[in-house]
């Protein structure tokens, strides 16, 4: 039986608008893979992924929740934006960049329209980027909003 994570991966791994909105975020912040993930307190699940540097994690991959900033994001409900890992205090001893090889990361939580935590839109690059840029967080908080818009109009009740 598959459960509901694995499900909703599936279910949201083929949707071109999701994957086109990926493409939006890689072009408007520079960054070389972008993903959305379901994310539950035990798991962390790529449902769509745009991978222009090879990366080489595919919609329905599995990263185990702790090597990753976003339970952090789950947890707080917070926005991390990370210009260069190896410059920043809070993150340059977080397992993530050295297991997935990225300088610069950017993850936001979606937010179902229920107030419900869903998972996150993610995005990283080897290279460090000029993510804290003003307009970048609201910007993102758009993509990640229309990502939960369709999440809501298209997931089964459970």
């Amino acid at each position: 039986m598959i459960d509901e994570p694995t499900a909703d991966a599936a279910r949201f791994g083929n949707y071109d608008e999701i994957r086109r909105i990926l493409e939006e975020v890689a072009a408007f912040s520079g960054m070389g893979f972008v993903a959305f993930a379901r994310v539950t307190e035990t798991r962390w699940i790529a449902c769509q992924v745009f991978d222009q540097i090879d990366v080489g994690i595919l919609p329905g991959d599995e990263l185990r929740i702790s090597t990753t900033i976003c339970n952090y994001i789950r947890e707080s409900g917070n926005a991390v934006v990370i210009d260069d890992v190896s410059a920043d205090p809070k993150w340059n001893s977080h397992p993530a960049p050295a297991l997935y090889g990225f300088k610069s990361y950017v993850s936001l939580p979606i937010v179902l329209p229920d107030g419900s935590f869903y998972g996150t839109l993610c995005a990283i690059d080897p290279q460090p980027r000029k993510l804290t840029r003003a307009d970048m967080v609201p910007s993102l908080k758009q993509f990640a909003n229309r990502i939960a818009r369709i999440v809501s109009q298209r997931r089964p009740t459970y």
